[in-house]
């Protein structure tokens, strides 16, 4: 008798227990929807007014062939709208001098100019052209704008640990025009609420690139940074990957430093 209650106490932790853990998992799941995960996204990601950082830019032929750029970045904190962020080349020489430099916002399109020394003249980026490549990148002009919960419209949330970690996968679509994307698959860290990876859908609706960021550290207010992004497409077999360095949250810029007029005037 008592070998048999040991053992049914047994199969109690091996099945009941797994069965209700899993049950809470997905009543949470179900109780939070995905717009609020985003808006926690935001919220965990917010008080930082400006910043600078430097950033390595490297590209991946499919046959691991790699080329190396060097970059600098100023970024703006725009409380109730989209930020604005200002990255400027400095290698290797046949890029050195180009700046790119956007203003995203979250009820219209962003604007986005791209400087050229050699042509010594300031490019506007038009929406059909949004998601081209970006300097040649496996990142688009549009993957280049900071995150705005109001620029998509969102579907049910899931959770999800095939990243080796709890995560909550949420559906969105973006909601702003002539973008390259129908949908896009977010995986947030359950913990700190920012993207763990990021899966982009073309316009046949099939996955085009996988975004993983990586290598997050905490910053000023508890503001979060990857400091590795790697953009791979699924498609044609190349991927770009960004490193960032060198963050710095005590500098004090302004918005006259992301006018569109400082650009040529850079160095």
């Amino acid at each position: 008798m008592l070998n048999l209650a040991k053992k049914n106490l047994t199969n109690v932790y091996r099945f009941v227990v797994p069965a209700l853990l899993l049950s809470s998992c997905y009543s949470m799941a179900a109780s939070i929807d995905a717009k609020s995960l985003m808006e926690k996204r935001q919220q965990h990601n917010s008080g930082w007014h400006s910043s600078k950082a430097n950033l390595e830019m490297v590209l991946y032929t499919p046959s691991g062939e790699t080329s190396t750029r060097k970059m600098r970045n100023m970024s703006l904190e725009v409380v109730d709208d989209g930020d604005k962020s200002l990255s400027m080349f400095d290698e290797p020489h046949d890029v050195s001098g180009v700046a790119f430099l956007n203003h995203s916002y979250v009820s219209k399109m962003d604007n986005q100019w791209l400087y050229l020394p050699s042509l010594k003249r300031v490019k506007r980026i038009s929406s059909n052209n949004k998601s081209s490549s970006f300097m040649g990148s496996e990142f688009a002009y549009e993957d280049m704008s900071s995150f705005e919960v109001g620029r998509y419209s969102y579907g049910a949330a899931s959770q999800d640990n095939t990243l080796d970690k709890p995560a909550f996968v949420v559906e969105s679509t973006p909601s702003y025009p002539s973008s390259g994307y129908t949908k896009l698959k977010t995986w947030l860290d359950a913990g700190h609420y920012q993207p763990l990876q990021v899966e982009f859908f073309d316009k046949r609706g099939e996955l085009l690139k996988r975004l993983t960021l990586k290598d997050y550290k905490q910053y000023k207010n508890g503001v979060w940074r990857a400091h590795t992004l790697e953009m791979a497409n699924v498609q044609n077999g190349r991927k770009t990957v960004l490193r960032y360095s060198n963050f710095d949250f005590t500098v004090s810029l302004a918005d006259k430093d992301f006018n569109k007029n400082v650009l040529k005037r850079i160095r």
